[in-house]
């Protein structure tokens, strides 16, 4: 069976996910997670992405970017794969894949499910019962975005700088985001269409994305739906 095709475009946010083969680890220690960033900032800047929000699990990875040159994309993910296998193979003495084949893609509508994205993007760590507070987890953009640290490799969204006026008052409201209950249906439709590769938003933005790709892309439930999804 064909694999269907990943679209990307110019300037319209991206969601990517990519998973360590059969669901197995890709990062073993903490030099592991700062070697991958480093090459992270290295792709994406050569790619001309934009990264927004991120986190690194022990067996998969989501980034959150914009891409000025969406058709920069793939080769920027592959060249940084191989790099980062490259070094796990060598330091431990390993062979073979690393990566679950391709990784997988949605892109989103800034206005009603970015920050929504990025919320999910980063209590990863929480729903996997790592940590219980995102700020505990080390290898995201969390304690950026509701702390101010520090964080060479992200750019903060247009919407992020929105939340207000100054450093301090955008934290607040950011950290506020987090105390308050995920709306089910964002995060239904955000997992939904990252799983299927397919855009995420609303009628208007997938006619758009139809329009710009010559395609239509849907994300759509298969098969019979359980009355009661587990959490």
């Amino acid at each position: 069976m064909p694999r269907p095709p990943r679209y990307h475009v110019d300037h319209v946010p991206l969601h990517i996910v990519q998973r360590g083969h059969n669901r197995e680890r890709c990062f073993f220690e903490e030099a592991d997670y700062r070697c991958y960033r480093r090459w992270l900032l290295d792709a994406l800047t050569e790619a001309e992405c934009t990264l927004h929000a991120y986190v690194l699990m022990t067996n998969h990875v989501h980034l959150l970017l914009t891409p000025r040159r969406a058709v920069e994309v793939p080769n920027a993910l592959i060249s940084l794969g191989r790099r980062y296998v490259q070094h796990v193979n060598r330091k431990y003495e390993r062979t073979g894949t690393l990566w679950d084949g391709r990784y997988k893609s949605s892109l989103i509508q800034s206005n009603r499910y970015l920050l929504a994205c990025q919320r999910y993007i980063e209590l990863n760590p929480v729903r996997a019962a790592i940590v219980r507070d995102p700020a505990d987890y080390p290898w995201s953009s969390y304690r950026m975005h509701a702390f101010g640290q520090q964080d060479e490799i992200v750019t903060p969204h247009p919407l992020y700088w929105a939340l207000g006026r100054d450093g301090p008052e955008r934290q607040a409201a950011y950290r506020k985001l987090f105390g308050e209950p995920s709306d089910p249906s964002h995060l239904d439709d955000i997992q939904l269409a990252v799983k299927q590769s397919q855009p995420v938003g609303d009628r208007q933005f997938l006619a758009a994305i139809e329009d710009a790709v010559g395609a239509r892309r849907e994300a759509r439930p298969q098969g019979r739906q359980p009355r009661d999804k587990p959490a």
